[in-house]
């Protein structure tokens, strides 16, 4: 009997949309269409996550992948030109990165914390600590190198 390799798990906490509940997910494990463990909702990952002030140190501190926040606000040009390239980034890689969006004016805590004084401010995250950033509009081949 051949035992098989562990596989790499990818912890990450998600707010569910519909209800709200924290939900822990295995990224390693997203083909198995994750549900919230309340109200049976589906988790997409595929798509950027909305954080706030209450949860965002809890949920880059506890991912198991690297974590790319994108600090914006609803009537920034530059933010909502830059949302389908974020959009797509997620999409692409699902299971690999969790892509944050945190709107600085209903979290103002959590931007001052980490300095935002431009927006959008695009910062990476790997094992809770930042590890870049970006000031201003980026394009997909921005965002990889931010990644990388």
């Amino acid at each position: 009997m051949s035992e098989q390799p562990p596989t790499s798990r990818k912890p990450v906490l998600i707010r569910c949309v519909a209800c709200g509940t924290l939900n822990r997910i295995d990224l390693s494990r997203l083909g198995d269409r994750p549900r919230c463990a309340k109200c049976g909702r589906p988790i997409l990952l595929d798509r950027p996550q909305r954080v706030t002030d209450a949860d965002f140190q809890k949920i880059v501190d506890g991912a198991g992948v690297t974590v790319l926040v994108d600090f914006y606000a609803d009537w920034c040009g530059p933010c909502r030109m830059m949302a389908p390239a974020l959009d797509d980034l997620a999409a692409k890689r699902a299971g690999e990165l969790l892509v944050l969006k945190l709107d600085t004016d209903a979290n103002p805590n959590t931007a001052r914390q980490f300095g935002i004084r431009g927006i959008p401010t695009l910062i990476a995250f790997r094992e809770g600590r930042e590890v870049r950033r970006h000031v201003g509009l980026a394009n997909e081949q921005a965002l990889i190198t931010l990644i990388a």
